[in-house]
């Protein structure tokens, strides 16, 4: 075959080369039977095709012994530990990093992109780890991480911090979900809901330790050491994992039960569905970015970019199901999952839950820096209250999974305390109120978010094949993270579009255009001192943005 053929043959379908032998056919009657849970419902349909990655562990399940499934589960502990610590501290070091360049205003156009990439990217890597591997997958979103934190510390302008910000919402995002999906492929339905709780069991404890890293960051070696350092730490956490995968799919292969499958460039892009995947991604982006950088240019909703990307939004999203249904030989968002009661309503829940929480948390450390006086450690212990509360809560739910074996009163209850902390939010998150209230506001919220977060994954799970499992946690994922990103176009646009005014207003004849540049655009420049009048009047400014964003009418 000449050099042409070669390449040709790599965009062109090719024939699928399959040797089994005995032991995938037991693996999948395995699956099917965990499936089958009293209580729960079962799978809605099955596949006719299982991708190479997916047989490939359940290859390995086959192989790994007794003691196969703890290594994996110690690994995922490993790692589970660092990638905590990295979310509890990297998110509060953004503040810091966006403040070096004096455009902490752009905060939520960074955390808007992030979110958005960090939801669609999730659909893409599932499928990835379907075709190619799950070792493999995960070695892929390690080397991102990596990338990221050598951009993001070694920064020297906001462009290149974007840039690693960007790197690093891939890198978080794939590992977020290959975590989930190798905790599901080696659990039942039965124990699904305990063991995702309880692999966010550190965050029960992280976010307190973090506090302390952060205030020695921020006050001794600096924020870039802060990130800097993860560079070394989270390969060394993730060998494990890595190493336990892919060996066990090593010893698999050599026992004649794997997938052996030739692959060209164009099945590779056909069954990660390459074209789903830009119509999903490139969709969404287009319709929410722009909601926030629509408040940064100063022709705002005039900017012609704005309403061309939002109409080239909304035709991507359109085409979307029609592409999956008629095009698509492997879809990434199959259209019957939108027939599937279960599937939607989780996508829908858990995407208004999370739009709520980041509409009133991405500016909550600014808040509490300048409305509260908080510092750097206190700041983190309130933020993560919600968190750890949520962590703890998400077990809880687990457990009642695991004995009662139902799901969905525990769900609507958990629902019903999310509303309540909302309407106590709005009373009790203020400049005049106490830290306790301030404090149970976090706590009430995060008990029903934790419910929530852990059963709609569950739900959506049982209905649906193992082969598919990856792909429909991915869907449930991508949701929550679309829910957030809409969450924090609409906190930008109201930190951007009222804040100067209000501070304007609030200070009076004592407002200059250097102290309120400082205010809106740094959360670490030089602003009155506790107490003072222009201090007061500054944090009435600030907790009149907080009550916007809980949709309340303020008073003046």
């Amino acid at each position: 075959m000449t050099i042409i053929d070669t390449v040709k043959a790599q965009f062109s379908p090719a024939p699928v080369e399959v040797e089994l032998d005995h032991g995938v056919g037991e693996i999948h009657s395995v699956h099917a039977q965990d499936a089958d849970i009293e209580g729960l419902e079962k799978p809605a349909y099955a596949v006719d095709v299982v991708e190479r990655g997916v047989s490939n562990v359940e290859a390995a399940q086959a192989v790994w012994g007794k003691y196969g499934k703890w290594y994996i589960a110690a690994g995922i502990a490993m790692m589970m530990v660092l990638y905590e610590l990295d979310n509890s501290t990297v998110y509060v070091y953004n503040g810091y990093g966006t403040s070096t360049f004096d455009k902490v205003s752009v905060l939520s156009t960074l955390s808007t992109a992030s979110s958005i990439l960090f939801a669609v990217v999730k659909p893409l890597i599932a499928k990835i780890s379907n075709v190619i591997g799950r070792g493999e997958t995960y070695l892929i979103t390690i080397s991102c991480y990596v990338l990221s934190y050598i951009l993001l510390a070694s920064a020297k302008n906001i462009n290149t911090y974007a840039a690693g910000s960007i790197i690093y919402s891939i890198g978080q995002s794939g590992t977020n979900i290959m975590n989930d999906i190798i905790i599901s492929d080696i659990s039942s339905a039965r124990w699904r809901g305990l063991a995702l709780g309880i692999s966010f069991f550190p965050f029960l404890i992280i976010p307190w330790i973090s506090a302390y890293i952060v205030e020695s960051c921020v006050t001794g070696i600096g924020w870039r050491w802060g990130i800097g350092m993860f560079a070394i730490l989270m390969p060394f956490g993730a060998s494990a994992i890595i190493t336990a995968l892919l060996y066990y799919q090593h010893k698999a292969k050599k026992a004649g039960i794997t997938v052996k499958q030739r692959i060209t460039i164009y099945e590779f892009c056909s069954q990660v569905d390459l074209g789903g995947s830009i119509l999903l991604s490139g969709g969404f982006a287009m319709i929410l970015l722009p909601f926030t950088l629509a408040a940064t240019t100063p022709a705002r909703w005039s900017t012609p970019y704005v309403d061309v990307l939002i109409a080239l939004g909304c035709v991507f999203i359109i085409a979307l199901p029609f592409y999956e249904k008629f095009v698509a030989k492997h879809p990434i968002v199959p259209f019957r999952y939108f027939k599937t009661l279960s599937i939607t309503m989780s996508c829908l829940l858990i995407a208004t839950d999370s739009l709520g929480f980041e509409v009133t948390h991405t500016y909550l450390y600014t808040w509490a820096s300048i409305a509260r006086g908080y510092d750097a450690r206190m700041a983190t212990f309130y933020i993560y209250t919600n968190g750890v509360t949520q962590c703890l809560f998400g077990i809880m739910a687990g457990l009642i999974m695991l004995k009662t074996r139902k799901y969905k009163w525990m769900l609507m209850s958990a629902v019903c305390i999310r509303l309540i902390g909302y309407g106590i939010m709005m009373r009790l998150r203020g400049a005049n109120n106490s830290d306790a209230e301030l404090f149970i506001v976090q706590l009430i919220q995060g008990i029903g978010s934790g419910i929530i977060q852990i059963a709609v994954i569950v739900s959506a799970q049982v209905v649906v094949p193992h082969a598919e499992m990856a792909q429909v946690t991915a869907l449930v994922l991508c949701c929550s993270f679309l829910g957030s990103s809409i969450g924090t176009s609409i906190a930008g646009g109201i930190y951007t579009n009222t804040l100067k005014d209000a501070l304007y207003d609030a200070l009076g004849s004592t407002a200059t255009q250097s102290l309120v540049d400082t205010v809106y655009s740094s959360i670490t420049g030089v602003i009155p001192a506790w107490g003072t009048v222009q201090r007061t009047a500054i944090d009435e400014a600030v907790s009149l943005m907080r009550k916007l964003e809980g949709f309340e009418e303020p008073h003046r």
